[in-house]
């Protein structure tokens, strides 16, 4: 079973899945509180898990690595602040630099692990699905780079594999031959995808597209729980853009660190809608492998 098929979120429309992932890297580029950044992470981790199990526990470590040097590295450029700690090359490091770079650090590697799942979850068909009727030219040609790519990679490797079957890899070989195996895999992928883009082409003309009005097909339908979840997911968006709007989420770390108190009302009301928000495909996933256990102890 691939890792995809392993994720109940991914069965509701396309329009819920696109929503969510838009909304999960929106808020988390724009949203720098400590505590959201650390419900970004945390959310994303245990989505990944959900879908690829123990291989992402085996991917944290470059992860941790990011966090990690972006954290040390920021004060090296940003001497701002109060506390200074010591001084290199004679450049304050100060606290609250570090602070900030670790605040910056969380926010990329929740970005990244948010844009790792929505690699996984949207595929081609379900952006053509979501704007093929508003931009056919461009989601066509997006949806086939995206194609592309892999069968490149692909291809690539058939064609390394095919020379070292007849003794011409690069395996155990000086530099310069190494580059010269590079160029020549280069040259037969160029000029296979040549061959290929001249073959689509002239199928495109013979099957007469661009001769009339588009049509176009869709498994997908917008069912009752996808007009519930939107709703659901549209409210905590607004609940957590609300409660920033009323300082739920200020942060400051030049010169000195203040951070809102996320314990009063509009505190609460963004941090656990923020909450609720990012958990939903968690749960999803979680709800349906419990619902299939039960219904197989059943049987």
């Amino acid at each position: 079973m691939s890792e995809k098929l392993k994720d109940s979120f991914s069965a509701y429309n396309p329009l819920i899945n696109f929503v969510f992932f838009i909304g999960a890297i929106f808020l988390g580029m724009f949203i720098t509180h400590p505590a959201y950044l650390a419900v970004s992470v945390i959310a994303s981790v245990a989505y990944l898990l959900t879908i690829k199990g123990a291989a992402t526990m085996r991917s944290l470590w470059r992860y941790a690595i990011i966090f990690m040097l972006v954290t040390l590295i920021n004060p090296l450029f940003n001497t701002a602040g109060e506390t200074v700690l010591f001084t290199v090359f004679g450049r304050n490091y100060t606290l609250e630099a570090i602070f900030y770079g670790m605040n910056t650090a969380a926010m990329l590697v929740s970005i990244l692990l948010w844009f790792s799942a929505y690699n996984l979850i949207m595929t081609s068909d379900k952006f053509l699905y979501l704007f093929g009727k508003l931009i056919p030219g461009i989601s066509l040609i997006l949806t086939m780079v995206l194609r592309l790519v892999p069968s490149y990679q692909r291809k690539a490797s058939q064609i390394s594999t095919a020379r070292m079957c007849i003794g011409k890899g690069a395996d155990n070989e000086k530099a310069v031959d190494k580059v010269d195996n590079a160029l020549t895999v280069l040259g037969t992928l160029t000029s296979w995808a040549l061959e290929g883009g001249i073959i689509t082409a002239d199928s495109m003309r013979s099957r007469g597209y661009g001769s009339g009005e588009r049509t176009t097909f869709s498994k997908y339908a917008f069912e009752m729980r996808d007009r519930i979840l939107t709703a659901f997911m549209g409210v905590l968006i607004l609940c957590v853009v609300y409660a920033g709007m009323n300082g739920a989420s200020y942060v400051s770390y030049i010169p000195t660190v203040e951070v809102a108190d996320i314990s009063d009302f509009y505190g609460l009301l963004g941090i656990i809608s923020y909450i609720l928000f990012l958990s939903v495909p968690t749960i999803i996933n979680i709800k349906e492998r419990i619902t299939w256990h039960i219904l197989i102890s059943k049987i």
